[in-house]
């Protein structure tokens, strides 16, 4: 089956930056969509961004447009996630999640997404 590894969260100061990795092992990366959500502690996980390599086409969410950016390499089958200016609110646990139920699909709602990695931590404080 479909694995799916995060990495790169750690502690930063608000205004720095980041960049998480998604590493998808068993498929090539144009069968599946893959989906970047987040949950902050007492909040419900909402969708940060998605990216269809075979659809051609990336989203991010509103609450971080401009600051985020969602691409992937094919190569090596992973996504990642550059995050600038971060904030304390962006403060949260991060998830890539895969679907293979429409590889040109590129949504952030979790009911669509099949595998889930287990998260990697991200803090922003100062």
């Amino acid at each position: 089956q479909l694995q799916l590894v995060e990495s790169g969260g750690e502690l930063v100061q608000p205004g720095g930056s980041l960049r998480l990795s998604c590493a998808a092992a068993g498929y090539a990366l144009r069968y599946y969509s893959i989906g970047w959500f987040r949950q902050a502690p007492g909040k419900e996980r909402e969708g940060v961004a998605c990216i269809s390599t075979s659809g051609g086409r990336t989203n991010v969410a509103h609450s971080v447009e401009g600051r985020f950016t969602i691409s992937g390499d094919t190569a090596t089958n992973t996504v990642y996630l550059q995050m600038n200016s971060l904030k304390p609110a962006d403060t949260a646990v991060y998830y890539c999640a895969a679907t293979f139920s429409d590889p040109t699909m590129c949504v952030m709602t979790n009911f669509a997404y099949d595998y889930w990695g287990r998260g990697t931590q991200v803090t922003v404080s100062s």
